[in-house]
């Protein structure tokens, strides 16, 4: 995978500079931002009228602005299907899809490994385990809550389990993640063992992801939880592509890099854990979105990670949106993202083998 350059004033001396971009190029990628932006509005207006019950665009905008207390408005079936239940969704999406998209490119940036993910340091398994505890012995606290706490847990004894003489190798810390990511989902075995069918059942289609249950309360925590983290991140983005060029170059370069990597690591699991706790698992989205971002806009993370961030929304408000139209029910969402996440990756493979090897 291309790294970028090392395009930094100041090195050896110790003084930190931010690198700089051409103006032209810099005016390029923000216009790719822009038109990415335009995209993620387009996605999520085209998701809130199309399902079951279509709602014309004049519709949404007249509930809208209604709600929003520009206008006169009353409860109606349309007001119903737009507010209570299809916005959710999509505001849920945004989230979710930002969340897992920014982890991703964070964690691949982190780590200078084009393959590692959001759950690779078992932040899946552990919000899985949680889920799977509120499930079975009906706690008091929601199933939401319990999967965010155990996530972290988990991330928390992974960063624990691969730290090496105030070290934390990469090769270390995902050993570490695969090996707490399989005792929480060995747990999470044994509540689907001992569970009732109803209770099998809820864990199921938990496991699998879907956005079905989101409400406004859900929205008004997760949302702006996300937002903020992906913020901060992104502030991050320049120490990043110092990163990408090895520690010891970017501590020549002023960077504290295991305290950067290490707060870097916190921030992108928190989000993934907040996201994971309201979608449940949904894969592919941090793998894959990452590398779409790269391809169109370069590997500086200053832009990767915005671009990201609204990539992943676009892509989790489609593949909620084919979830709940291509059958009368509900297919879970991660059964999509499996479906057109993977052969996008074979495509990469066979067509793109120097990306994955470090020579593209």
């Amino acid at each position: 995978m291309t790294m970028p350059s090392a395009d930094v004033a100041g090195r050896g001396t110790g003084r930190l500079v931010r690198p700089a971009l051409p103006r032209r190029r810099s005016r390029r990628k923000v216009a790719v931002l822009v038109l990415a932006g335009v995209a993620l509005v387009a996605a999520g207006l085209f998701s809130v009228t199309t399902g079951a019950y279509a709602v014309p665009v004049a519709d949404v905008l007249s509930v809208l602005s209604a709600r929003l207390g520009l206008r006169e408005g009353g409860a109606s079936v349309h007001d119903t299907v737009v507010w209570d239940i299809r916005l959710t969704r999509i505001l849920i999406a945004i989230a979710v899809g930002a969340a897992l998209a920014t982890s991703g490119a964070v964690y691949q940036g982190v780590f200078r490994n084009p393959l590692v993910e959001p759950y690779v340091l078992g932040v899946s398994s552990g919000a899985a385990f949680g889920a799977g505890l509120a499930v079975l012995t009906a706690f008091a606290l929601s199933v939401q809550v319990l999967a965010f706490v155990f996530g972290m847990v988990a991330v928390l004894a992974t960063y624990g389990l691969s730290r090496v003489r105030g070290q934390t190798p990469t090769v270390t810390i995902v050993l570490a993640g695969v090996v707490i990511g399989s005792v929480f989902m060995a747990g999470f075995s044994l509540f689907q063992y001992l569970g009732t069918e109803e209770q099998l059942r809820r864990l199921v289609f938990w496991i699998m992801g879907g956005l079905h249950r989101s409400t406004w309360s859900d929205v008004a925590v997760v949302l702006p939880i996300v937002l903020v983290g992906c913020a901060i991140v992104w502030t991050y983005g320049w120490k990043l592509n110092v990163l990408t060029l090895g520690d010891e170059e970017a501590s020549s370069l002023g960077i504290r890099a295991e305290r950067t990597k290490r707060v870097l690591i916190v921030l992108a699991t928190a989000i993934t854990a907040i996201a994971v706790s309201v979608s449940g698992i949904i894969a592919w989205v941090g793998l894959m979105v990452p590398h779409a971002a790269r391809l169109i806009i370069g590997p500086d993370h200053r832009y990767l990670l915005p671009l990201s961030a609204m990539l992943g929304a676009m892509f989790v408000i489609v593949c909620d949106t084919i979830a709940r139209t291509i059958t009368t029910g509900e297919v879970p969402i991660g059964i999509i993202t499996s479906i057109l996440g993977a052969p996008y990756l074979i495509y990469l493979l066979r067509t793109r083998l120097d990306y994955f090897s470090g020579r593209g």
